[in-house]
This record gives structure tokens, C-alpha cells and sequence, in this order.
């Protein structure tokens, strides 16, 4: 993360602080990464949102009541220590803006620990709150690569927070610690289904399954499906069985998930183009003209069909 954040010429965080909505919304999106072989450098963001209203009100500041519904409900914290909260207040800390007290209603449609993306969703929902409060928009073009450097921060990587943050299809990576990202705009014909089972896993877990070191055939192998996975996803959908291919990480985690790796099997040898979404256990999938064939699925998974969100994260004034 940079020293200092890059902020609009001109801009006064005394005078910003004053102007803002008492009430908004902010919408975020999930996401799914890797894609194959695009190993925390490739993501596209989905149409199932998570969604914070936050209120101001007269209690201290930087203080926070925080109301749960949908995934996580019962589980994660309703104060200050919320992530959202903490990102919030750590994104107008840095743009010299004191946080006021607040009240969010968090209804959380993307499942937790699932590979979709949540805890991107959860940061990039704080950083986008943070930067309306201060008085900007997360999404303009002056603020847009320090939102993104901030939000990537957290997460340890650029891929899910850039699809949170700007829609579509990203392609991510980071010099000497400055995370970056590129938008393009996902092929229309593309369908996504996912296949979401009912236990968890968590990312730092799945990490340590895979080795520090890949033969150089596996990194030649990876390089060409990454580059052709880009080309797919944006132009020829066509290819996306041989696109999505991966020896960099799904086989390593196979014994973490075994019914998360049958099911990819199953679907590409019927033709699907699947991954493991993320770290797992969900399953992403493509299927040509949105068609599964007969008795693919196996395993308890909940099959949903999702639209490409093109958009990204959105702030609404509440009435």
C-alpha cells in the first residue's frame, strides 16, 4: 500500500466531511477467480450482490451498530470490528476524514467461505462507503487505482476486490507492491452456473495445500491457458474447455474438496468448461448456451444460474 493516497486536486477533507448523505446504499457484487490457470490474476465479478445501508447517527464517533441478515448472520461481529466497518474507517483515516458514528443493515446474498468472493465484497463494500462519507465517488477516475491499491490491501491480491470494484471480466497483477488491474468486457453469450455445496473452506487453508514450486512444463502449460482464457471469455467462448484448463492449483487441493473436483471432472468430461471458483469448494461453470447435461451434477450442491455483473460496486443515496 502506497504512503499516502492519491487524492483529487483540490480536495478538502474538512469540507467534504460536512456534505455527505446521512443515509446510502451500497451494492457489491460476488466474484470468481483464477478461472483455470489464471492463479490470482483473473476474475470475473457476478450478478449476486451483498448489500449495506448505512445510516449516520448522533451516538460517538467511530462508533458502529452493525445489523446482520443472510449469510453470516449469527456469526460475524455487529460492531467496530466488523470487516466493513474496519475498512470503512480505515479508508477515511487515509483520506484525513474523521469517521462519525453509523448504523449498517448488512443483507449478505453472497455465501461466506464458499470461493465467491465474500470477503472481497465485505472490503470493497467499506472502501466504497469510506469514500462517500469523505465525499467522493470510489469509482471516478482520479481515486479509482487508489480504491483498488486500498481494497487489494486486505484481500492480499487484486483479482476479486477489481471485479467487486469495477464489473466484468479483470485481469490482475502487482508491481513492487502496487496492485493494478485491467477491465474488458466479458463475451455476451457467456453463462455462468454455479454449484455452491453446503460446507465451507477457507482460503489461507487451501493455500498451504499447494507447493512452492510447479515443473516448468506446468508454468509453460499455465502461461498459454491464461492468455487463451482471456481471449475466450472476451471473443471466442468456443474455447473455453481447453481455455479453462489448470495444473497450477486444483489438483493440489483435490484431497480438501474431493467432491468439488469430481464435479469438475464430471462437467468437462461432458463438455462443460468448470473450475473451482476461487479457493472452493464451489464449483463455476460455463456451459454453451447455458445448457447442463443430464445427471452432471454430483454431490449436494446448490445450482445457480448467475448473469456477469458488468457494472461493479454501486452507491445509492437512500430516500
Amino acid at each position: 500500500m502506497s504512503s499516502g493516497a492519491v487524492l483529487p486536486s483540490g480536495y478538502d477533507a474538512e469540507s467534504a466531511a460536512g456534505g455527505t448523505d446521512s443515509a446510502f446504499r451500497v451494492t457489491v457484487p460476488a466474484s470468481t477467480a483464477n478461472l483455470g490457470s489464471g492463479f490470482d490474476t483473473l476474475a470475473v465479478a457476478l450478478a449476486l450482490h451483498d448489500v449495506v445501508e448505512i445510516t449516520r447517527t448522533d451516538a460517538a464517533p467511530r462508533t458502529a451498530r452493525v445489523e446482520v441478515t443472510g449469510s453470516g448472520a449469527g456469526e460475524v461481529p455487529v460492531d467496530e470490528s466488523h470487516l466493513v466497518v474496519r475498512v470503512l474507517h480505515a479508508t477515511m483515516d487515509r483520506l484525513g476524514v474523521s469517521p462519525p458514528a453509523l448504523r449498517l443493515r448488512c443483507t449478505n446474498a453472497v455465501p461466506h467461505a464458499r470461493g465467491l468472493g465474500s470477503s472481497a465484497a465485505a472490503i470493497v463494500a467499506g472502501v466504497a462507503a469510506g469514500y462517500r462519507l469523505a465525499g467522493l465517488d470510489v469509482r471516478a477516475e482520479p481515486v479509482r487505482a487508489e480504491a483498488l491499491r486500498l481494497a487489494a490491501s486486505y484481500e492480499g491480491h487484486a483479482d476479486n476486490v477489481a471485479a467487486a470494484l469495477f464489473g466484468g471480466l479483470i485481469v490482475a497483477w502487482n508491481v513492487e507492491n502496487r496492485y493494478r488491474s485491467v477491465r474488458l468486457e466479458p463475451h455476451s453469450e457467456l453463462a455462468p452456473v454455479v454449484f455452491i455445496p453446503g460446507v465451507e473452506s477457507a482460503t489461507h487453508t487451501m493455500r498451504g495445500l499447494l507447493p512452492e514450486t510447479v515443473p516448468h512444463s506446468d508454468a509453460v502449460f499455465a502461461a498459454g491457458r491464461t492468455a487463451l482464457a482471456v481471449h475466450a471469455l472476451t471473443t471466442e467462448p468456443e474455447l473455453l474447455l481447453e481455455a479453462t484448463e489448470d495444473r497450477l492449483h486444483q489438483e493440489y487441493r483435490g484431497p480438501a474438496m474431493p467432491e468439488t473436483l469430481e464435479l469438475v471432472h464430471r462437467l468437462r468430461n461432458n463438455g462443460v468448461p468448470a473450475v473451482v471458483s476461487g479457493a472452493g469448494p464451489t464449483v463455476f461453470a460455463l456451459p454453451p448456451g447455458g445448457e447442463l447435461p443430464d445427471s452432471s451434477v454430483v454431490g449436494d450442491f446448490e445450482v445457480r444460474r448467475l448473469d456477469v455483473d458488468r457494472t461493479g460496486v454501486r452507491v445509492d443515496r437512500m430516500s
